[in-house]
């Protein structure tokens, strides 16, 4: 397992940027120490003046890829073209599939299916509210295993900018593929409902 992947706490925070056509990510640790990244990529320059020109992101595929500060790749993630509801497509550092983050519904609180290799259910991530900011991440027992929220407070929350952030907390005992989704999601939960007229 990735060393990124044995914290039990992140935040992730996007760089800001005055013009954005190109999405980053930073992910530190408690402390603020980076500890990875989540850039988007495959980008043609023809894609970024789009972006900057009309409003058709959610309309277009994105790539992201998690790295180590190392410069290891984690994991991979695709956003297919949409037109009401996302899905994520994860796959690891190395291209083996690792499953799909789904969107269930479009209205009331946002829920995500979670799935593993081969369509398998691991959970669910259901937004507290209709805002879709904060998420509880469950498993197939309906126990919470990890959480997603848009703000904290605490020392590190100097380390930022007004760029979205994030803070996710994993149960120390969440291990295997939803652990891995898990991480998927916090990068996740942000490609997909950034360009939304609700985000």
């Amino acid at each position: 397992m990735s060393n990124l992947l044995s914290y039990n706490r992140i935040f992730v925070n996007q760089k800001g940027k005055l013009i954005e056509v190109t999405n980053e990510y930073h992910i530190r640790d408690e402390d603020g120490n980076d500890i990875g990244v989540i850039r988007q990529e495959g980008q043609s320059a023809l894609r970024k003046v789009l972006r900057f020109f009309s409003k058709l992101d959610q309309y277009l595929t994105h790539h992201y890829g998690l790295y180590e500060e190392s410069g290891v790749a984690v994991m991979r993630m695709t956003r297919p073209r949409k037109f009401v509801r996302s899905r994520v497509l994860v796959s690891h550092g190395d291209g083996r599939p690792a499953g799909e983050i789904v969107q269930e519904n479009v209205f009331g609180k946002i829920r995500f299916g979670i799935q593993g290799p081969g369509g398998a259910p691991l959970g669910q991530i259901r937004a507290e509210n209709w805002r879709a900011w904060n998420f509880a991440i469950v498993d197939t027992n309906e126990q919470e295993r990890a959480r997603i929220t848009k703000k904290w407070a605490g020392l590190v929350k100097a380390a930022f900018t007004t760029a979205d952030n994030y803070m996710l907390d994993v149960d120390p005992t969440l291990q295997g593929d939803l652990r891995f989704m898990t991480f998927a999601s916090a990068a996740a939960i942000d490609t997909a409902l950034k360009q939304d007229s609700r985000g």
